[in-house]
């Protein structure tokens, strides 16, 4: 078995917030935004990250690629501890590790053009490279993700929001990284342009060997690109498991919710399965329920929930799920 490229080990990320309108000497509030995340990512595998808003997904993306810095546990890349080093050291490893952003055309410098700024990251950490070595590698970069070569001189905002997103892949993939993190790189795209991008994703990931973590959303997306899934709440994994298994057989409630949500396209079999609807919202971050920080929403809550965190529990065939009290709901199965 090949060594993981990637391994989060109790990884932590906590805010210090101050309230709103709150006294000078008022102490700030402890936000546990990733709250003991663990999981390793195989060479060449794409790990799906689901999640409602505020569930800790983007938190998590940036403490990998060392935006945020972490509060606590480990994150070894290839074997090195990327918490642990010192910025000139962490700049080595930093053209590694590349990452896509969720609004394509804010990511985008409006003053330079489209070859400068899929240019940028090879100049910034390659400057010995020569120009024309850098102008050919950019041309073709963008007629491998969809791009003419002789839009090079165009501006981002003459772009549409799908065109700009596939600058943004070429960018992040000038440098040939080991490892790409997307952070819901198409919900800001219409349905027909996802299909596109998450297509073209999958197909740089086959043939350039990389890895990947796939933030999103849209549970039916993430499935279809993904080779695993973890389901975040408040911070937590919920679950984890391979994408065929946790879609055709989830075990906590929480997952069982979310592929609830995911359309049939089937009239009769979407009239006739049961749809579990989640009461309540996502409770604060800065409060978080004791226990199971899911037993707020869940039908199967019971005492015991509010006293105790609940461990990941190995259901087999590495299908983890931090749940006592676990169960297949074959209604929740969707679509092939």
């Amino acid at each position: 078995m090949m060594d993981p490229i990637l391994s989060v080990q109790d990884l932590k990320v906590t805010f210090d917030v101050i309230p709103q309108g709150a006294w000078p000497w008022t102490k700030a509030q402890k936000l546990h935004a990733v709250n003991g995340i663990s999981f390793d990512l195989a060479p060449g595998e794409c790990l799906g990250v689901v999640g409602e808003s505020g569930s800790g997904k983007s938190t998590l993306a940036r403490a990998i690629v060392g935006t945020v810095p972490s509060s606590h546990g480990r994150i070894m890349f290839e074997g090195n501890d990327l918490a642990a080093m010192t910025p000139n050291t962490r700049r080595v490893h930093r053209k590694d590790v590349q990452m896509i952003f969720q609004d394509p055309l804010a990511a985008l410098n409006p003053r330079m053009t489209v070859g400068d700024i899929i240019a940028e990251p090879l100049i910034t950490h390659e400057p010995k490279t020569p120009r024309k070595e850098v102008r050919q590698r950019v041309q073709a970069l963008m007629e491998r993700v969809g791009l003419l070569p002789n839009l090079v001189n165009r501006y981002p905002h003459e772009f549409s929001g799908g065109q700009c997103q596939r600058i943004g892949i070429a960018r992040a993939l000038i440098l040939k990284p080991k490892l790409l993190i997307c952070d819901e790189p198409v919900s800001a795209l219409d349905v027909s342009v996802q299909a596109q991008v998450v297509n073209l994703l999958r197909e740089l990931q086959r043939d350039m060997g990389l890895s990947m973590i796939f933030i999103a959303h849209d549970l039916s997306v993430v499935r279809h690109v993904s080779d695993r899934v973890m389901v975040m709440y408040l911070g937590r994994t919920m679950e984890l498991a391979d994408s065929k298994l946790l879609t055709r057989a989830p075990r906590h409630p929480y997952s069982q919710a979310l592929i609830a949500s995911v359309p049939i396209p089937d009239p009769v079999r979407e009239r006739a399965r049961r749809r579990p609807v989640l009461e309540g919202e996502l409770p604060s971050p800065l409060r978080p329920p004791s226990g199971c920080v899911f037993r707020t929403r869940c039908p199967k809550a019971q005492q015991v929930c509010a006293q105790e965190c609940p461990p990941m529990i190995d259901a087999g065939g590495g299908h983890l799920v931090a749940c006592p009290f676990q169960e297949v709901e074959q209604v929740l199965q969707p679509a092939d």
